[in-house]
């Protein structure tokens, strides 16, 4: 039997055939809980960087009025649909949604400062729409 370091994939499909078939003892449950656990960090990262995406987007188009474009609507369409599929399919993970937007707010704040050449005092110090309305579809910042 492959060991977790020579090939994961190969692991991964032993592992899952010693769990179906219940030989238990014969599974490296210690990687396996790791893995598992490795799968709910990799959602929130997924979930954290699609609210930057959408929060510099729609800071953006807040700031730059003249500047809107396809591009950037796209980006906080996208964005949003990502987020409906993360929280669809981890829904434990949507009651941690108020935090981890404001956890990302001074990322994409300065973000959008990078991308926009302004400067930072241009975007405000506090997030300008709430959670709701940057996963709202039909929310656009004037």
């Amino acid at each position: 039997m492959n060991s977790y370091d020579q090939d994961f994939v190969l692991w991964t499909e032993q592992q899952a055939a010693l769990l179906r078939q219940g030989r238990f003892g014969e599974a490296d449950l210690g990687h396996i809980a790791e893995e598992i656990e490795s799968m709910g960090k990799s959602d929130r990262r997924a979930l954290k960087n699609h609210l930057i995406n959408v929060v510099v987007h729609l800071l953006k188009w807040r700031c730059q009025r003249k500047r809107r474009g396809r591009s950037w609507e796209s980006s906080i369409i996208n964005g949003r649909r990502e987020i409906g599929w993360i929280l669809e399919d981890s829904p434990s993970l949507r009651p941690q949604l108020p935090v981890l937007f404001e956890d990302v707010y001074g990322e994409a704040r300065r973000q959008a400062c990078r991308e926009t050449r302004l400067s930072l005092a241009n975007f405000p110090e506090e997030c300008p729409f709430s959670v709701e309305q940057a996963l709202d579809a039909d929310y656009w910042p004037e």
